[in-house]
């Protein structure tokens, strides 16, 4: 807008809640799909700031229409309607992120089944959007359980802390780079305890090495 026009209004800036937008959609009738996704990644109902040039980017009316396509497509929609609609609608990299989102729940793929040894991590190549996923859901689950100063550990998260360096060990066999990511700071800024970085920080190196 011209400067004149602006120096005449009220500039107010609105920050959206997610925990008051997943009240209000679970008695609007959002997708349970959208409502799943925005519990386990909060920072995503809305981009922080609206990108430069004109493309898409997250915001809860966004993810309304989302909700609205899928709840007229079904849960079988086609995988390019797919992502013409999540492309379309979302952020590029939140769109990616939903969309492994959704393969996990297609193949009941949980990050508690392979930290519990039940399952692998996903190797195969065309998986790797959803192997992303599970190691940004595994970063979140530290980043909520772990206490900061290790002298505080109890029995089950001691135990959580083992059950992920030996996950993360597997995956450093299957992609370096995946493994190093539950170690960088997350969407809100947060990261795992100085002291699990240390510990596993050890080992990644030589296990990198080791594939290459």
């Amino acid at each position: 807008m011209p400067s004149a026009l602006v120096n005449r209004m009220v500039h107010v800036h609105l920050k959206p809640s997610h925990r008051e937008w997943l009240s209000w959609a679970q008695d609007h009738g959002i997708h349970p799909w959208v409502l799943d996704y925005v519990r386990s990644r909060p920072t995503q109902l809305a981009t922080e700031l609206p990108p430069t040039k004109e493309e898409p980017f997250s915001t809860p009316r966004s993810w309304h229409c989302v909700s609205d396509a899928l709840h007229a497509f079904g849960e079988n929609i086609a995988p390019d309607h797919l992502d013409a609609l999540l492309f379309g609608c979302l952020t590029r990299d939140h769109a990616i992120g939903f969309k492994a989102f959704l393969k996990q729940i297609r193949n009941k793929f949980s990050v508690h089944r392979i930290l519990n040894g039940e399952e692998p991590w996903p190797a195969a190549p065309e998986d790797r959007d959803l192997t992303y996923f599970l190691t940004q859901s595994l970063r979140d689950l530290l980043v909520k359980e772990l206490p900061e100063r290790e002298a505080t550990l109890g029995r089950e998260t001691r135990d959580l802390a083992q059950a992920a360096k030996a996950s993360l060990k597997s995956l450093a066999r299957i992609d370096g780079e995946l493994a190093q990511l539950v170690l960088t700071e997350n969407d809100a800024g947060e990261r795992v305890p100085d002291w699990f970085v240390l510990d596993i920080a050890k080992e990644l190196p030589r296990l990198l090495a080791q594939k290459a």
